[in-house]
């Protein structure tokens, strides 16, 4: 029987070279790390050799790896351009990443303009800190990112969050010299830095009272009256919470998107054409 280099390996060997290890690949195939193992391992099988071997605590590609990514990657692209001139569509999934400043207003409308968008990719979302996000986008485990006060100089900015205090009914700030108790993120945070940065700019002495490493822990901690915190809620008080405008009133936080190395453009203009009307609509809504 003839040995034959199925695409599904071959699509698990690029990611490997692509996103830089075993794990970051499943992650971005969104298959577990086993599987992509046995991929490379059954393309050992069909060319006769070692294709990955152990370097210090990871591993590299051999010279027979680095030939046959080269090769995969032509195959790949004779494959996809094969399906492309039979009109079959094909649809590729795009992770799209978010921290929960931006998700817990943005999300659900941004999905359903992706959805009205038709542009033939499939999204799928995540969840995590700012600084989890900028490494899997390095590493190609994600696609797109909603970033706060990005500092990459192609992050294409899509507009502003507004940002505002929020407390329990029955707390009041403290009375001078008394410093105001802060709920905040985890550091590194840009909502964190710009609550100090505010108080600090107007002489209001602050503290950190309580951290919290999700937003439903910064919600339920203000909730308890441990303090004051600032969020972007796009207008929407937080149930339990009111807001308070005694407090310096913040500068806004600009949204970029950001991409991973190598993304269409296309990918990015999709999103960023889809998101920059919502922010546009709570703007024009006078949300402040």
């Amino acid at each position: 029987m003839s040995k034959i280099l199925d695409i599904a390996p071959l699509r698990s060997l690029v990611a490997v070279a692509d996103c830089g290890g075993f794990q970051r690949a499943a992650d971005h195939l969104h298959l577990s790390q086993g599987a992509v193992s046995q991929h490379v391992r059954r393309l050992e099988g069909v060319v006769g050799t070692k294709l990955v071997e152990k370097h210090g605590r990871g591993s590299r590609f051999t010279a027979g790896g680095e030939r046959l990514v080269q090769h995969a990657r032509q195959i790949l692209a004779a494959h996809d351009d094969t399906l492309r001139s039979f009109a079959v569509e094909q649809v590729s999934e795009i992770t799209l990443g978010s921290t929960e400043h931006a998700a817990a207003q943005l999300l659900p409308a941004l999905a359903a303009a992706l959805e009205r968008a038709d542009s033939g990719h499939r999204f799928r979302f995540r969840i995590d800190r700012g600084n989890r996000l900028r490494e899997g986008l390095a590493a190609g485990s994600i696609d797109l990112a909603l970033v706060l006060n990005a500092d990459d100089p192609d992050a294409v900015a899509v507009g502003e969050l507004d940002l505002a205090w929020y407390a329990a009914p029955a707390w009041s700030p403290p009375q001078a010299p008394e410093p105001v108790r802060l709920v905040a993120f985890d550091s590194p945070c840009s909502l964190r830095s710009r609550a100090l940065e505010t108080l600090a700019a107007h002489a209001v002495p602050a503290v950190i009272g309580a951290e919290a490493i999700q937003l439903a822990g910064v919600q339920a901690a203000v909730g308890a009256g441990l303090g004051v915190a600032l969020m972007a809620t796009l207008g929407q008080t937080p149930e339990g919470l009111v807001r308070r405008d005694d407090l310096p009133l913040p500068e806004p936080l600009r949204l970029s998107v950001c991409a991973r190395p190598q993304l269409d453009a296309a990918v990015v203009r999709v999103v960023a054409e889809a998101i920059t009307p919502l922010l546009e609509t709570s703007a024009r809504a006078g949300v402040r």
